[in-house]
């Protein structure tokens, strides 16, 4: 077996989840190999110093980052509400760009995305970050294609997390490429954690994404309970503005400003959302669900469907159905 160097990089206002939802599956999966030793994880900052993490728990490093010799297998930045300082360091960008280069893989979890983007490994990469910092991560790197939607993106050997638990399940996707999927499908169940969200999964539901800012907005919060109760009918920006009681142009000035996306860009997605939990939760035909969410046929939501998980229906109620029969680990 293979011991696999793994850097997670820390510095002072570093989220300490961020680290250890890194840390901890690659522990935990050096309990499931045979040897004991499949990876070697330490946690390095700048001179080898204590960071202050986020929490306000200080955390005491393994080693100094310049210290650190390469290859190393997996170099992965934390991230934290100290992301914009970190950036702003010549020596650790020196440093991070120096090990990637002789790096397998490379990632950042939530804002350590700003980072790699300010050592310049991610220009002209798709890459993710929280939600929250997806706009600002776009405005300050215009030479990076910011996606805010999926939990973690891979681009080449480049990836990123979305933030937080996201970090879990990117760990798990590195676990699994590495040792198979009954190792990692071992770590997740003593996680107590889905094995594993696909990566191109919504960071947050649509519907509860759009809580904070129906609430905001009485129409807003009126014409999401009518899409959402009606997902079967007609939807057009005409008919549920009819049903709302203003204009159809309102509506949508009201739907961009309270939830980033005009009316019938909501209105898709929460079809499909609506789909998916069909197909996880039932047995219902295709068809059958195709209908209920307000597709014209099954092949109209297979379609958008692919498009927006990358995989078909019918893909996406298999591996559910086949996670669910296999049960508790051995």
């Amino acid at each position: 077996m293979t011991t696999r160097p793994v850097a997670v990089i820390a510095y002072d206002g570093a989220e300490l989840l961020d680290i250890a939802c890194i840390t901890t599956p690659f522990y935990l999966a050096n309990h499931v190999v045979p040897t004991h030793d499949a990876y070697d994880v330490r946690v390095v900052s700048l001179d080898g110093g204590p960071v202050r993490t986020e929490s306000g728990l200080t955390l005491h490093a393994d080693g100094a980052l310049q210290l650190l010799a390469g290859p190393v297998d997996t170099v992965v930045v934390s991230g934290g509400l100290g992301h914009l300082h970190a950036a702003t360091l010549a020596p650790l960008l020196h440093h991070v760009r120096r090990l990637a280069a002789d790096s397998r893989r490379v990632a950042s979890v939530c804002t350590g995305t700003s980072v790699l983007a300010a050592a310049g490994l991610l220009d002209g990469r798709r890459a993710t970050t929280h939600w929250r910092f997806a706009a600002d991560l776009a405005r300050r790197h215009p030479e990076v294609t910011v996606d805010p939607d999926p939990i973690f993106v891979r681009d080449g050997n480049v990836a990123t997390a979305a933030g937080v638990t996201s970090a879990l399940d990117l760990t798990l996707a590195f676990i699994e490429e590495d040792l198979g999927s009954r190792v990692a499908r071992i770590v997740a169940q003593n996680l107590v954690t889905y094995l594993q969200r696909p990566g191109n999964q919504a960071q947050m539901s649509l519907f509860t994404a759009q809580v904070g800012a129906a609430d905001e907005h009485g129409t807003v919060r009126e014409a999401v309970g009518f899409i959402t109760t009606h997902l079967d009918g007609d939807l057009s920006t005409g008919a549920v503005a009819a049903a709302v009681g203003v204009s159809p142009r309102h509506l949508g000035r009201l739907f961009r400003d309270h939830t980033g996306r005009p009316p019938a860009q909501f209105v898709r997605r929460a079809r499909i959302e609506a789909a998916a939990r069909l197909l996880e939760s039932t047995t219902l035909p295709v068809a059958t669900v195709a209908h209920r969410c307000g597709f014209r046929s099954a092949e109209a939501l297979r379609q958008s469907f692919t498009s927006h998980y990358a995989t078909s229906p019918t893909s996406y109620r298999t591996r559910f159905a086949r996670a669910a029969a296999e049960g508790p680990a051995p």
